[in-house]
């Protein structure tokens, strides 16, 4: 098949052929008017004779003298040529200037630069990934309504009616993890070249389309299975029953919640609950946020205003699921903790193991890291024992410590000289890589409206390496975890300024629930119920 720029040039060239046939073809006239009418005159004047005379001097002149009408043609036909001439070159001119043209330079590509392609491929990312996470949440939230009537006996085969949707959110997420990974590369170096680089820079974008795409096509069929178009006496009314529900009880949870911060803070080291500081209090702007929409929600409703009842019921489902996220944070880092102090004395025993194993090495005995020099290998085995040293002074030191922040040194300690000697040492880097990329989630989850391309970018690659058993390969991942982190921190201090300034609108800007909530979609569905969101 040709492509559409290659069917193109012939009918340009056509074109500027049958251009170039009119010019000859009006300057042959022209030259032929040039030579005929002289002759066609002076023809006439000696065929008129005695009895039809030519008035007028021209008539009346002599065959031999020369008179200025005689060069009024060629003055003509020559102006003619050189109007002619200069429009052919202003014509060529800017075709060149216009186009590339095998074998020359192009002047001007109409290509964006560099600088334009990067952050478009980074707003792409953004965007896609709040697709995604939105579109699950609201997934979520339908699959519960169809749960409960199916438990309820008034509802079967909820699966397999979404399983399609299923399937998108899948897919889309697998679209955009790869662009995740391209921009990895990207951002180290790979491609090399700059063509290619561009090409990359194009992938990323196309991904994050096609991610989009995939929403797009599924969303009319979640409208259809949820029903909220058919009124509190349908869809609506179980949706709203099942998004209350949910809301009472992270209400209840949020005491918990409470009560768990301050048996970690009294039984570790503060930066053992540090990740999960300030959880609650975010947990219950975000509420306090869920019931005025819920509100809001049913008073549309019994007025019979469906669609904005649907849009505030969005709004609120959305504030609740990130709320969720809060909460079982600190649930999950509590139980976290507590398994990562159960595993600080076996994976003490099995960095020991690995150090002697590098000790024989050093012997003369075979070495696992035959790459390593022997004064490299000495020195990283030093720094294990500097390492593991501390590790057991603070543990005899009987004050509160931080059991996954005791497990990262030992892991990290030890992964430069680990041979695979000891299989706890990947179960310590595994637990420790769990937690690190479950609290960067929650935090992108929670304030993404701020969070940038960097912290997610790393995230993803985090999360990509976590499924491996390579105990390298889990260092680096619970370091690309907390990176990710620490980057969307700095996107919350630099831009987490709401216009105003209650708590629950502070949660509902950083979160991405103002000024309007988004639902399942790409770009074309997303923001279907936007123009509802509010009275006029």
């Amino acid at each position: 098949m040709t492509s559409s720029l290659i069917r193109g040039r012939p009918r340009r060239a056509r074109a500027h052929i049958s251009a170039r046939v009119l010019h000859a073809l009006l300057g042959a006239l022209v030259g032929v008017a040039w030579l005929v009418l002289p002759g066609t005159a002076s023809g006439g004047a000696a065929s008129g004779g005695p009895h039809r005379p030519v008035a007028g001097a021209l008539g009346q002149r002599e065959d031999r003298g020369t008179h200025t009408a005689d060069l009024v043609l060629p003055m003509i036909a020559v102006a003619a040529a050189g109007v002619l001439a200069s429009y052919g070159f202003w014509r060529r001119r800017r075709r060149t200037t216009g186009r590339t043209t095998p074998g020359g330079t192009p002047l001007t590509t109409g290509e964006p630069p560099d600088e334009e392609l990067d952050e478009r491929a980074r707003d792409a990312l953004v965007h896609a990934d709040g697709w995604v996470r939105v579109s699950s949440e609201e997934l979520a939230f339908a699959e519960a309504r169809f749960e409960a009537e199916t438990q309820a006996g008034t509802e079967a085969g909820a699966p397999e009616k979404f399983e399609d949707v299923r399937r998108a959110v899948r897919e889309a997420g697998t679209e955009l993890a790869a662009a995740f990974h391209i921009r990895w590369q990207y951002e180290h170096g790979a491609p090399e070249e700059g063509a290619s680089r561009r090409h990359a820079l194009a992938g990323i974008v196309g991904r994050c389309e096609e991610a989009g795409r995939l929403l797009d096509v599924r969303a009319a069929a979640l409208d259809t299975l949820r029903g909220l178009e058919e009124g509190p006496g349908g869809g609506l009314g179980a949706a709203l029953a099942i998004a209350e529900g949910r809301f009472r009880g992270l209400t209840a949870r949020t005491g918990g919640a409470d009560a768990a911060l301050a048996e970690l803070a009294e039984r570790y080291a503060p930066t053992a609950s540090a990740p999960v500081v300030g959880n609650v209090e975010q947990a219950k702007d975000r509420l306090v946020f869920a019931t005025t929409r819920l509100n809001l929600a049913r008073q549309a409703a019994d007025a019979g205003d469906v669609g904005r009842a649907a849009s505030r019921l969005r709004a609120a489902e959305g504030a609740i699921a990130q709320a969720g996220v809060l909460i079982d944070g600190v649930e999950r880092l509590r139980e976290d903790l507590a398994a990562a102090a159960e595993l600080v004395p076996a994976a003490l025993t099995g960095a020991e193991t690995e150090i002697a194993g590098a000790r024989q090495a050093l012997d003369g005995r075979p070495s696992a890291h035959p790459d390593i020099t022997p004064g490299e290998l000495r020195a990283r085995t030093g720094h294990a024992d500097v390492v593991l040293a501390g590790v057991r002074q603070e543990l005899a030191s009987g004050r509160p410590y931080d059991p996954l922040g005791l497990l990262r040194r030992i892991v990290r300690a030890v992964a430069p000289v680990a041979a695979g000697r000891a299989g706890v040492l990947p179960a310590a880097a595994a637990l420790c890589v769990r937690a690190a990329v479950a609290g960067a989630d929650d935090v992108v989850a929670t304030h993404r409206a701020v969070v940038g391309c960097g912290a997610r970018t790393r995230l993803a690659e985090a999360r990509r390496r976590a499924g491996t058993q390579n105990l390298h390969d889990l260092v680096a991942a619970d370091e690309l975890a907390e990176e990710a982190r620490d980057l969307a921190d700095q996107d919350i201090r630099l831009h987490g300024h709401p216009p105003e300034p209650t708590p629950d609108q502070t949660s509902a800007f950083l979160g991405g629930l103002l000024p309007h909530p988004p639902s399942y979609g790409g770009p074309r569905t997303s923001d279907r119920r936007r123009e509802v969101d509010e009275p006029r």
